[in-house]
């Protein structure tokens, strides 16, 4: 992963964890494999304890404000620890994906 990568992925994560308990929060996807193109979005999973659409605004609003900031798109996946467990989420293929490839920060 580049430095600018890895850098806004720090801020994202240090700006969240004033809002969220975050449990695990990854990169992933080309710019965590290193073969990202500069159009390329900055694949971001983050699983949190609990989480409701208000709480879900406010993140992407983050989201957007530290994208625009750095000239780049934050797409942004968000599941509770319950939906990763204990629904057919567990055994989906970009969870796999993300639990192969994906950077931890």
């Amino acid at each position: 992963m580049k430095d600018d990568d890895l850098r806004v992925a720090w801020e994202l994560r240090k700006r969240l964890t004033g809002l969220v308990e975050i449990l695990d929060f990854k990169v992933f996807g080309s710019r965590a494999r290193g073969d990202a193109d500069e159009y390329a979005d900055l694949d971001v999973f983050c699983k949190v304890e609990a989480i409701d659409g208000e709480l879900k605004d406010r993140i992407f609003d983050i989201v957007w404000d530290i994208g625009f900031r750095n000239g780049i798109v934050i797409s942004t996946l968000i599941f509770t620890r319950e939906e990763l467990e204990n629904s057919p989420l567990r055994v989906s293929p970009i969870v796999e994906v993300i639990a192969e490839e994906g950077v931890s920060i």
